[in-house]
């Protein structure tokens, strides 16, 4: 099994990624739109984006739900 480290992870609002590095040390960039109708507008109703910590832990509980 090869093991990657995680390099990153970030919230950005319309979408979540993480962030790896390859064998040959290329950057690679993992990552999942929301739901359009999920994404921050702001009072004029363009879209926000950000980058904030991602919320990992949430992610992996996810996972473990029932």
């Amino acid at each position: 099994m090869a093991k990657y480290l995680i390099t990153g992870a970030s919230d950005h609002g319309v979408s979540e990624a993480i962030y790896l590095d390859d064998p040959d040390k290329n950057g690679v960039e993992l990552y999942w739109d929301r739901p359009r109708e999920l994404w921050p507008r702001d009072g004029n109703g363009d879209i926000e984006m950000f980058t904030r910590r991602l919320d990992i832990e949430g992610l992996l509980a996810l996972n473990t739900a029932e």
